[in-house]
């Protein structure tokens, strides 16, 4: 796997299991990243305010604080930091709940190291795409919604608030595409920066979490709506 712009990335490793740790911290550090271990949400949160963390890969069985416990204390700090989630539950409450509470994407066990690593690189090319992208004009401002790309803050109608980096590379890369058919798999290679054929349904997650945060009706969207079989338009009402 190329991993030349990526090297010295710093991954926070957060698990449990000795062995399940040893073995991704040796195949990470054997595609070029530092990694930082910790065996519980507590220790966990005293590195990431040691160290500067790049990514988190984050289970969510975890002594003293959970996973979902330790992704809530990361975001209300840390909006950007992208936060791939580790469980051994299959229920699909929790996966949608770490998704809702700002995890950027998620993985059941067990897991193919491959898949893995490519989630990983790819979480890293989106950070770097999207912060390449920002430019001067990062401000954007649609029906009532305004929104800052350098620092992701929000007003809407629901507030003030932060997204997290992922959505705001998707919000970014509709708007850079806007009044244009976007296809799932185009999200998926351009923004999740991972391969279309991978399995994950976490783009419709995250469309259902644009439109929370700026339809004046999520269920009856008008900057965010599906196109049948095709994908999904932006329309922001400005042209």
């Amino acid at each position: 796997m190329n991993t030349v712009i990526l090297n010295n990335n710093k991954i926070l490793l957060v698990e449990d299991e000795d062995s399940l740790a040893a073995g991704l911290e040796f195949n990470l550090e054997a595609e070029g990243y530092r990694v930082a271990r910790a065996e519980n949400g507590r220790k966990a949160l005293e590195l990431l305010q040691k160290k500067d963390i790049d990514l988190v890969i984050l289970d969510i069985m975890l002594p003293f604080l959970n996973g979902f416990e330790v992704l809530e204390k990361i975001r209300e700090k840390s909006p950007a930091l992208p936060v791939l989630l580790l469980s051994a539950r299959t229920a699909q409450q929790d996966k949608i709940k770490g998704l809702s509470m700002g995890a950027d994407d998620y993985l059941t066990k067990p897991f193919h190291l491959e898949e893995l690593l490519l989630r990983v690189e790819g979480m890293l090319r989106r950070n770097a795409w999207y912060r390449e992208s920002i430019d001067r004009n990062s401000e954007f401002c649609f029906s009532g919604n305004r929104v800052d790309f350098k620092d992701l803050s929000c007003e809407s109608r629901n507030g003030s608030f932060r997204l997290t980096l992922l959505e705001g590379a998707l919000l970014k890369y509709f708007i850079d595409h806007e009044n244009k058919i976007v296809t799932r798999e185009e999200l998926l290679e351009q923004v999740w920066q991972i391969d279309s054929d991978t399995d994950t349904r976490t783009v419709e997650n995250f469309i259902l979490r644009l439109r929370k945060y700026f339809e004046e009706v999520p269920s009856n969207p008008v900057f965010f709506r599906n196109v049948r079989a095709r994908g999904y338009i932006f329309t922001s009402g400005n042209q």
